[in-house]
């Protein structure tokens, strides 16, 4: 990693600003699963350890730009500051005169949260252009831009060192992830920042062989990228979960009820042929569990082909659970993203666990990215088997891809 991280400066006597992935699950105003949180303290620590003072923001939900007191990032706040053992100052806003004199306030060792960066339309950057003219559009989208730029400079002008610990919105270009760092001198990544570009940086630049990639969830279409960029690095590539079933139709096969994607079927052939091309071993579930409803309690029966009308598949059997597990085996590397079937169901789960069993008794680097991987991982006990489990979903997609994320490409170069 060529990017400068928080070792790598003085933080003696200085503000820091830092942008962390707090946009964790809610229910009834208690947080259901502290992950996230709990992956910013060895950043949080150590910054204050150096006798700087902290200013945290981050998003919470999608409130599209207005206030709702239901995505109030104050909850997280007195959250963290009983894991810290700490007082963790909350601002009502995240910029105004407000802040800022909160900010010019905050003593060494001290911590202030901003509130929700995304109560402002001006984060995201993104210009409402329903109903207008393309000039009208070009202009609304400026406007925008310029706003985003006036929010990114207030949040910089609050400190004196900007800091992204937050990789799950990495691959945003937002105020706070990415164009704040053109109004401060410094720019530097987060231990947990550094960990995520650490782990996946060696699957895209150097991995171990045996390489073996898993992709799995609904859909072909959010993946296909990713799909096509790992083709040219795996030895294996394994498809499961809903996004299968487009391949089984592109093959010919009848798949009932089942979730598929009809404009991508020669998509789906275009892939399996570049894989025989590229010599990948492309492997596809050989049986599947199928449901006659989507319910825990439906009908089920595994069957091997043909699916008939009326019945949908819900998870990988166990001949494919058999051939999976073999290819994992020997593996030196394994990416995976997404489950084997509907595994929030008890009765459709045993693919994914399968699965995640082989993964961590593979004498391997394994990573995990993505949000229904990581839960299902959390879900099996073997979190801790694994070598790297990534914070952000749609992030370790597009750097698996090869691009460029705005929240990187930010930071200050060694």
């Amino acid at each position: 990693m060529n990017k400068k991280t928080i070792k790598d400066i003085d933080l003696t006597g200085k503000k820091v600003i830092m942008r962390v992935d707090f946009n964790v699950p809610l229910q009834d105003g208690k947080i259901t699963d502290d992950t996230r949180i709990r992956a910013a303290l060895p950043s949080i620590n150590y910054i204050l350890e150096q006798g700087a003072s902290l200013i945290l923001m981050s998003h919470l939900g999608r409130p599209k730009g207005k206030r709702n007191a239901e995505m109030s990032l104050a909850p997280v706040a007195s959250y963290l500051a009983d894991l810290l053992g700490k007082e963790v100052k909350m601002a009502k806003d995240c910029v105004g005169d407000e802040v800022s004199s909160q900010a010019a306030e905050l003593k060494a060792g001290q911590i202030l949260m901003l509130e929700n960066t995304r109560f402002h339309a001006a984060e995201e950057g993104k210009a409402k252009t329903d109903g207008m003219s393309d000039a009208e559009a070009k202009q609304a989208k400026q406007e925008m831009k310029e706003k985003q730029r006036i929010m990114a400079h207030q949040l910089a002008e609050l400190a004196d060192v900007y800091v992204n610990d937050a990789f799950g919105t990495a691959h945003r270009a937002h105020a706070s992830t990415a164009v704040i760092a053109d109004f401060i001198d410094t720019a530097v990544a987060g231990f947990l920042m550094q960990k995520e570009i650490d782990y996946l940086g060696k699957a895209v630049e150097s991995p171990e062989h045996p390489y073996v990639a898993i992709i799995g969830g609904a859909k072909i279409s959010g993946k296909l990228e990713v799909l096509e960029s790992l083709l040219n690095k795996v030895d294996t590539l394994i498809v499961g979960g809903g996004m299968a079933y487009t391949f089984f139709k592109a093959q010919g096969q009848t798949i009932g009820g089942s979730i598929h994607e009809d404009d991508l079927l020669d998509t789906a052939m275009a892939v399996m042929e570049k894989a025989k091309t590229k010599g990948v071993n492309f492997l596809l579930p050989v049986d599947t569990v199928i449901a006659d409803d989507f319910k825990a309690d439906a009908n089920t029966q595994t069957v091997e082909g043909n699916i008939p009308e009326g019945w949908q598949g819900m998870d990988i059997g166990p001949k494919s659970i058999e051939r999976f597990t073999a290819a994992i085996k020997d593996a030196k590397m394994i990416v995976w993203n997404g489950p084997m079937g509907v595994f929030e169901m008890d009765a459709f789960a045993k693919g994914t666990l399968a699965v995640c069993q082989a993964v961590a008794d593979a004498d391997a680097v394994s990573i995990i990215g993505g949000g229904d991987s990581v839960s299902a991982v959390n879900k099996s006990g073997m979190a801790d088997k694994m070598s790297h489990i990534s914070t952000g979903g749609g992030a370790s997609l597009e750097f698996l891809e090869g691009k460029e994320l705005p929240g990187v490409a930010v930071l200050d170069n060694k």
